[in-house]
C-alpha cells in the first residue's frame, strides 16, 4: 500500500488533535466540533459520516445512561448505595477507591462498560462529597477498571463480542471458538494490576488535591460571616446517670450558644431532623449539635454526654450531600416580618432549625426564638436540602447561594430501579441493541415521572456528547483513507519472522495506538485477521493472536477518547494531561501483564 494526499492528511489532523488535547489551546468538547466539522471540508469524510457520531450507537448509549443515572439518584437510590459502600469501606481514600473501582469492574465483565461507569458515577460523586476525597482520586481510577473490566467475560467488551465472528479460516483450517470465560484470568490479573497500580502510585500519578474538611457545615461564602456558629458535632447521652428530658428544659442555645439539629432514638431508631423544643431526649439518645469547639465540649463536661470527633449516626443524612446551611433574607412582603423566629415554626413547618439571625453588624443566637424578623434581617437555616427547596417556593426568603440537591423522590425508587432491570434484561437476555435498551429505561423513567423531561436533558453532559461525536468520524477518516492499513502492514512488514512474544507484543501496542483514535471495533476487525495470518506463518497459534487483539483493544488509557474516560471528565474536573500522567503507566503495565499473561496462559 502507497502513501496518498489523503494518508499524510489525515495524519496530520491527528497530529494537530493530539496537539489540542495536550496543550488545552481550546475545550475538548470544541476540539471534537472542529473535527467534526474540518473532515468533511478537506474531504476525508462524507457530510453524513461527519456527523454520524452524533448518533451512533456510543454516544447515544451516553445520553442514555447518565439519564438513568440521574433518575437512580434523584430517588435516593444511589445515596443508599453509597451509604453502604461507606459502611464497608470507611473513609480511607484507598479503601473506597478499590470497593468502588473492582465492584463497577466485575460488573463491566458482563454488560457495557459505560453503562456500569455512569451508573456508580452519581454514588462516586456522592461518596467523595461525604468523605472529603477529592473525586478526581475515586472517577480516574473507577473509569480505568470500567474499560478494564471489559476483558472478564466474553461479552464484557464489543472486540471479545466481535472475537468468534473474526476467527476466520485461515491456512485451510477452522478454529475453535472462545468460550464465555476463555479470558477470564488474563482480565482478572488485568483488574488487580490497575488496584494495585492506583493502591501503590495514586498520589504521584492522580491529580493533585487537598482533602476537604467535609464536617464544616458552611460553604466558603458564609464561613465568612458566621465563622463563630461552628461545625456540626454527634454527642451521644449516656444510659446511666441522666434524666429525661425535653430540648426546651436543657436550654441548650441560651446556655450554651449551640442548637441542636438531629436527635436518633436507640429504641425506636427514628431519626428527626430539626426535632422540636418539646422533643424528649432520653438517655442513650444520639443527638448532632452545632457549636463552636469550645462551648460544645463545655456542654459535654456540664451534661455528662458524650463527645464524638465525627459524625458516625448522621453521617448520612447530614453530609454535604443532604444537608447544609443557608442565609435566607427576609424579602418585603414576608410574612416573618413582625413575628418572632419562634411563632414562625420552622422546625415544625419545614423540618429546618433555625441557627442565628443577623441583625444590621450584629448576629444573635443565644435568644434566637424570641428576636422579631424585620424586613432585610439574614437568617441562617440547617436542615435537608429538600427542606429548604420546599421553603424557597414559599417566598418569604431570598437564599444567598444557590440550593443543594433537590427534592428526592424516594416513592419512585422501586418503579426507577424496575426501569433499570428491564434495560439490562434487554442486553443480556435478549441481546437488544445497547442504545435501544438504554433509552427504553430512560423513557421509562420519565413517563413514570421520576424525572420530569427538562431534569432529563440538564442532567445530560453535552460536552462528553460532542468530544465522541467528534473523534468517531476521525476513526471513520483513518480507515476510509487507508491509513489503518498502511500503518498495521508497515509496522509487521519490519517484524520480518519475530518470536511469539515480539509478535504478541507488537500487536498489542498497534490495537493499543489505534484504539486510542478510532473505534475499538475498527481495531480489532483490521488487526486480527492480519494477527492470525501472521501467526501462522511463523508457525503461532492463530488465537492467541487474534485474543490478543481483542483484549489489547482495551488498552485506552493515556487520551480522553473513550467513552468512559470522557464520561468522567468534566465531573471529575480532570484535564487531558491527567490522562497523559496516570494513563502511562497504566498503558505499559496492560501491555506487558497481557502479554506475560498470553504466554503462560495460552
Amino acid at each position: 500500500m502507497t502513501i496518498t494526499p489523503d494518508i499524510i492528511l489525515v495524519l496530520g489532523v491527528l497530529f494537530f488533535v493530539i496537539l489540542l488535547f495536550v496543550f488545552e489551546w481550546v475545550r475538548v468538547d470544541v476540539v471534537g466540533i472542529i473535527v467534526m466539522v474540518g473532515l468533511p471540508i478537506l474531504g476525508l469524510v462524507t457530510p453524513q459520516q461527519a456527523f454520524s457520531g452524533l448518533s451512533s450507537n456510543a454516544v447515544v448509549a451516553i445520553i442514555a445512561v447518565i439519564i438513568m443515572g440521574a433518575g437512580l439518584d434523584k430517588t435516593g437510590v444511589m445515596n443508599r448505595l453509597s451509604r453502604v459502600i461507606i459502611q464497608l469501606a470507611g473513609k480511607r481514600e484507598s479503601s473506597v477507591s478499590i470497593m468502588i473501582s473492582g465492584t463497577v469492574a466485575m460488573i463491566s465483565g458482563f454488560m457495557q462498560n459505560i453503562g456500569a461507569a455512569a451508573l456508580f458515577m452519581p454514588a462516586a460523586s456522592r461518596i467523595a462529597m461525604q468523605t472529603g476525597i477529592p473525586v478526581a482520586h475515586i472517577l480516574l481510577p473507577m473509569a480505568y477498571c470500567a474499560i478494564i473490566g471489559g476483558t472478564l467475560t466474553l461479552v464484557g467488551s464489543s472486540p471479545l463480542i466481535l472475537l468468534n465472528d473474526l476467527l476466520i479460516v485461515v491456512g485451510g483450517n477452522k478454529y475453535e471458538p472462545f468460550g464465555m470465560f476463555s479470558m477470564t484470568p488474563i482480565g482478572v490479573i488485568l483488574v488487580i494490576t490497575a488496584l494495585l497500580y492506583f493502591l501503590i502510585l495514586g498520589k504521584k500519578i492522580l491529580p493533585a488535591s487537598k482533602r476537604r474538611d467535609v464536617r464544616g457545615p458552611l460553604s466558603p461564602l458564609l464561613d465568612k460571616t458566621y465563622h463563630d456558629i461552628g461545625n456540626v458535632y454527634e454527642m451521644v447521652i449516656p444510659e446511666e446517670g441522666v434524666e429525661e428530658k425535653s430540648l426546651i428544659d436543657l436550654q441548650i442555645r441560651a446556655k450554651y450558644a449551640c442548637t441542636v439539629v438531629a436527635s436518633y432514638n436507640h429504641i425506636t431508631h427514628k431519626r428527626n431532623i430539626a426535632p422540636l423544643p418539646e422533643d424528649l431526649l432520653c438517655p442513650g439518645d444520639s443527638l448532632a449539635v452545632v457549636g463552636k469547639d469550645i462551648y460544645i465540649k463545655k456542654l459535654s463536661a456540664d451534661l455528662g454526654w458524650i463527645y464524638k470527633d465525627e459524625l458516625k449516626v448522621f453521617a448520612d443524612e447530614l453530609s454535604p450531600n443532604n444537608a447544609g446551611i443557608m442565609e435566607g433574607l427576609v424579602t418585603p412582603r414576608s410574612q416573618l416580618v413582625g413575628k418572632t423566629v419562634g411563632e414562625f415554626q420552622f422546625r415544625h413547618k419545614y423540618g429546618v432549625t433555625p441557627l442565628a439571625l443577623f441583625v444590621g453588624h450584629e448576629m444573635i443566637v443565644s435568644d434566637l426564638s424570641n428576636q422579631v424578623v424585620e424586613e432585610g434581617n439574614a437568617l441562617l437555616l440547617h436542615g435537608k436540602w429538600s427542606a429548604f427547596h420546599l421553603l424557597k417556593d414559599r417566598n418569604d426568603l431570598v437564599f444567598t447561594e444557590t440550593i443543594q440537591g433537590g427534592v428526592v423522590r424516594e416513592d419512585k425508587a422501586l418503579w426507577a430501579l424496575g426501569c433499570l432491570t428491564v434495560s439490562l434484561f434487554m442486553i443480556l437476555v435478549l441481546n437488544v441493541t445497547l442504545s435501544l435498551s438504554l433509552f427504553v429505561g430512560a423513557l421509562g423513567m420519565v413517563l413514570g415521572k421520576v424525572l420530569t423531561i427538562d431534569e432529563a436533558y440538564q442532567s445530560v453532559d453535552w460536552m462528553t456528547v460532542f468530544l465522541l461525536a467528534g473523534l468517531i468520524p476521525l476513526g471513520i477518516a483513518f480507515e476510509n483513507t487507508g491509513a489503518a492499513g498502511l500503518i498495521a502492514e508497515t509496522l509487521m512488514g519490519i517484524l520480518g519472522v519475530p518470536s511469539l512474544t515480539v509478535l504478541l507484543f507488537s500487536l498489542a501496542v498497534l490495537t493499543s495506538f489505534f484504539t486510542l483514535f478510532t473505534s475499538n471495533v475498527g481495531a480489532t476487525v483490521l488487526l486480527v485477521p492480519l494477527g492470525m495470518n501472521i501467526a501462522l506463518a511463523c508457525g503461532y497459534d492463530p488465537r492467541v493472536a487474534a485474543m490478543t487483539v481483542a483484549l489489547a483493544a482495551s488498552n485506552t488509557f493515556v487520551l480522553p477518547t473513550h467513552q468512559v474516560n470522557a464520561l468522567v471528565m468534566r465531573p471529575a474536573g480532570l484535564k487531558p494531561i491527567d490522562y497523559l500522567r496516570a494513563g502511562t503507566g497504566m498503558t505499559l503495565l496492560y501491555l506487558v501483564v497481557l502479554v506475560a499473561g498470553m504466554r503462560f496462559l495460552f
